[in-house]
Formats: C-alpha cells, sequence, structure tokens
C-alpha cells in the first residue's frame, strides 16, 4: 500500500489568526481532545486560505467499476472475512430535517421497530448465521449518545466483550461567515456546536483509542455505514470480496437515478488516476449539468464502505492524524430553524472521500437493495410500504420490480409529526407503482393501492383517498 503524505503544517500551538486561536480556546475549553482540535486547525487554515474544496469537471474523468453481481466468493472465504469483521454504525444525526429533535435512528419504520432495533437484530442474525463476533459499535453524536444507549439497553448479547458500544464524533464550533470567529448564541449554546461531517470518523477512532483497541482484539477491517440505510449489512460476499481483494478502502456504490441527479458520484482524477467522490457542495455551477448526467457520471455512492485497519493506521500515522480529505464549506444559519440568525460556516469532511488517499483503492456496483436510505419522508413512506419485505435475518429484500420515485408537498409532509398524520394506518401499496407526487393535503385511508405513475393534484382543503381506492396512472 502507498500513502501519499500529506503536507507537513503549523501544530495548534503556532501563531495563527485571532478568530483561529478563540476557536482552538473554545474547543480546549470543552475538552475537545487534541488530535481533534489540530483536524480542525488544518481545516480553518485552508478555509481561511480561501479554499473551497471545488472539483471542477475538466479535472475528472468518469468511473467504471466490477459489479459484485459477477463476484464469486467461496463460502468458507466469506466466514473467514466476517470473522474478523467489524460493523460500525454512523448515528450522529437528529432527523432535524424532518422535525425530530433526538436520535433518527429511533424512528419506527416497520413492525413497530425503529432503525435501531433491526440493525441490532440484524447482527444478531448474522453472528448465529456465521459463528462471528461481528462487534457492532455506534458513533453517536453528543446529541445522539444518551437516547440510543437507552434504547439498545434491551439488547443485553449486542455488546462484545473488550469493545465499546459507541464511541463519540466530535464537535467543532461554527464560524460567522464574516470574520471566521466562532459563534456565540446565549438563547442555545448548544447550537454554537456541530459536528465535522462523518469524515470525523477517522479522527474519532484516533482518539478514542478504539482504532488500536481493533486491531489488538484481532480483527481486520471494518464496515461502516449510515444508520438510516437498513440495507447496509455487513454482507459476507462482499466481505469476502474486500478481503480477497487485498485493497486498503472500498466503497460500495449504485448506479445512478432521477433521484440522485443531484448528489455526489464517482469519478477518475486525471492528474493521478485516484477515485474521487465529488460531492455536490463541491460542484461548480458551470458543472451542475454534467453532474446531473446519468449516463455521463454513472455512479454514486451508499456510503457503505470498508477500510483495512492497519492500512488505516499506517495511513493516520504517516499524515500525522490528518488524512488529507477535502474541505467542505457547509454555510447554515446557527439556528437551523430561525432563518433570521446569523449565518455560519460548517467545516465538513465526507468519510468517503478517504478513498482518494489509499493507493489500490477499489469500488465496487451493488444491487439497489443495499441502498434504501431515509433522508426524507419520502424515503420513509417507501421504507414503511410493501415495496419491501423484512425477512426472518430482519434483512430487507426488495419486493417490487423498482422502486417508485416519491415526491410528496414539502409543505404538508415534510415533518414526521404530520406526515404520519396523512397515512394514519400505514403507508399504501407501493409495490406496482412507478411514482406517486402528492400536491396539497391528501390523507390515506388503509387499504389504498397506487400503481403505475400516479399524481395527485392540489385541491381546495384537506382531502381524503378513501379504503380501497386504486390509484392508476
Amino acid at each position: 500500500m502507498v500513502v501519499v503524505p500529506a503536507p507537513r503544517r503549523p501544530t495548534i500551538n503556532s501563531m495563527g489568526s485571532s478568530a483561529l486561536n478563540r476557536a482552538l480556546t473554545k474547543m480546549a475549553e470543552a475538552d475537545i481532545e487534541p488530535g481533534a482540535r489540530e483536524v480542525f486547525a488544518h481545516y480553518f487554515r485552508l478555509l481561511e486560505a480561501g479554499e473551497t474544496g471545488m472539483i471542477s469537471e475538466d479535472t475528472i474523468e468518469p468511473l467504471d467499476m466490477e459489479s459484485l453481481a459477477d463476484v464469486e466468493v467461496a463460502d468458507d472465504v466469506a466466514k473467514r472475512a466476517l470473522a474478523t469483521t467489524a460493523v460500525i454504525k454512523l448515528n450522529g444525526g437528529l432527523g432535524t430535517s424532518m422535525g425530530m429533535d433526538r436520535a433518527k435512528s429511533l424512528l419506527c419504520v416497520r413492525r413497530g421497530l425503529s432503525f435501531l432495533d433491526i440493525i441490532a437484530r440484524q447482527i444478531l442474525s448474522l453472528r448465529e448465521a456465521y459463528d462471528a463476533p461481528l462487534p457492532l459499535i455506534f458513533m453517536n453524536s453528543f446529541r445522539t449518545s444518551e437516547d440510543t444507549m437507552a434504547a439498545l439497553a434491551r439488547y443485553e448479547d449486542l455488546p462484545v466483550k473488550g469493545l465499546p458500544l459507541e464511541f463519540l464524533q466530535n464537535k467543532e464550533p461554527k464560524l460567522l461567515v464574516g470574520d471566521l470567529s466562532p459563534v456565540a448564541w446565549p438563547k442555545d449554546p448548544t447550537l454554537e456546536w456541530c459536528p465535522p461531517g462523518h469524515g470525523d470518523i477517522y479522527t474519532a477512532l484516533v482518539g478514542s483509542g478504539l482504532l488500536d483497541q481493533l486491531i489488538e482484539a484481532g480483527y481486520d477491517r471494518v464496515f461502516v455505514s449510515n444508520s438510516d440505510n437498513l440495507g447496509a449489512t455487513p454482507d459476507p460476499t462482499v466481505a469476502g470480496w474486500f478481503a480477497e481483494s487485498g485493497a486498503p478502502f472500498a466503497i460500495e456504490a449504485v448506479r445512478r437515478t432521477p433521484a440522485d441527479r443531484k448528489g455526489g458520484h464517482f469519478a477518475r482524477r486525471t492528474s493521478d488516476g485516484r477515485i474521487i467522490l465529488r460531492e455536490s457542495a463541491q460542484t461548480l455551477a458551470k458543472d451542475v449539468p454534467a453532474l446531473a448526467d446519468l449516463d455521463r457520471h454513472r455512479f454514486t455512492s451508499t456510503n457503505n464502505l470498508w477500510f483495512d485497519l492497519a492500512a488505516m493506521k499506517q495511513a493516520l500515522a504517516e499524515r500525522q492524524g490528518v488524512l488529507g480529505l477535502p474541505l467542505i464549506r457547509n454555510v447554515k444559519h446557527v439556528d437551523p430553524g430561525d432563518k433570521s440568525s446569523p449565518e455560519v460556516i460548517q467545516i465538513e469532511t465526507a468519510m468517503g472521500a478517504a478513498i482518494e488517499v489509499f493507493e489500490g483503492a477499489r469500488t465496487i456496483e451493488v444491487g439497489r437493495e443495499r441502498f434504501v436510505p431515509v433522508k426524507t419522508t419520502d424515503d420513509l413512506l417507501v421504507l414503511r410500504s410493501d415495496v419491501y419485505d423484512l425477512g426472518s435475518d430482519f434483512v430487507l429484500e426488495q419486493a417490487g420490480e423498482r422502486v417508485p420515485l416519491i415526491t410528496l408537498d414539502r409543505d404538508i409532509y415534510r415533518l414526521v409529526g404530520e406526515f404520519d398524520k396523512r397515512f394514519p394506518q400505514g403507508a399504501p401499496s407501493l409495490r406496482g407503482a412507478s411514482s406517486l407526487t402528492v400536491e396539497g393535503d391528501w390523507t390515506f385511508e388503509p387499504g389504498v393501492t397506487v400503481t403505475g405513475t400516479v399524481s395527485l393534484e392540489r385541491q381546495p382543503g384537506a382531502q381524503r383517498v378513501a379504503t380501497g381506492t386504486v390509484l392508476d396512472g
């Protein structure tokens, strides 16, 4: 494995700007560990120097890749690989975009079970089937830890001896757009802080000591995915493929669909041939048409990734704890619910961007059933419907021929509480649907079936779709 070292940089004790020093002092007073402060300082200096993290279309070319459907992995190889794999679930999100104020993974999704319930049962089922320890560890935020750990307490067999069930991602100050100084918000001081994006996982693994713990316990690799993606199980075939590939790092990809036009994609950097992951926030305005071109950039990331623990430790050591992931400059309001509150910059990185750090990194195309993220109530409706079956092993199986494109009126359905009111008896049947667009206020009674392409237009006042109705496009 070859890792290109990052340029040496001043330590956090070196002279820096006044704004940076105030931010670092604030982090120190909050007991943020030194490694996380060092990483923050690295990205602050990039931001201060005018770095935007943008990736121009003329510096990349489309990427093709092998498909898991064409891969053969022997059963014994898959079993051995799973036996030395640990699982990390990113669980720092509150679901604020859907009106939630606690861990999004506590949301009920199927048969009275939350994301956390299903994830725990998936892991316990795999352990039994493959006689593998398969430790499950959650990367929580300071906002999600307490609720998550309370919900998992019922699964007494879930913790693996000698390993924690959680570690915490770091936090960093939100910075005022004008002068990059850390924002003060006395109304709610917790809003002065933000997570550094899921690229913080590498810093948090080192700072918590978990990276060394896993290696010392005999684990070779880690499978990482989002807790809101129930399709992301530590699949034995993928584990075996990754183990046999010898790659230090890999990401599962899916073919992009119209729903992914605004999302990130894989590409190859022409200057050095490295695989990169370009997020929408890193795309110049002039390159948006190329971003949306599904024939040019055909693959998007599932955010299901695999990495070799020893390779990651070596890379972090050679780069002094800073992998050097591309900066993402995220501009928001200090209070997301108050558009009159000051604009702030959140310095973020994406964990998948680490693919460009490692020579020999791989991507592999997987089926869409491994990518079932819930970012909006549109996604939640599909997950709660009969498009997916939940097997006895708690693995999702796509039951319909396709996953329909759902577009619900954001003014009515965006918040989970309002969404639930409109589907009081659960989701309609969507197994035969191509798409469902709902404009205005419609409540769905039980036993509604949607087939083909259906659009409900806005009507005066609230409307109801009666029990037993078949909406046929």
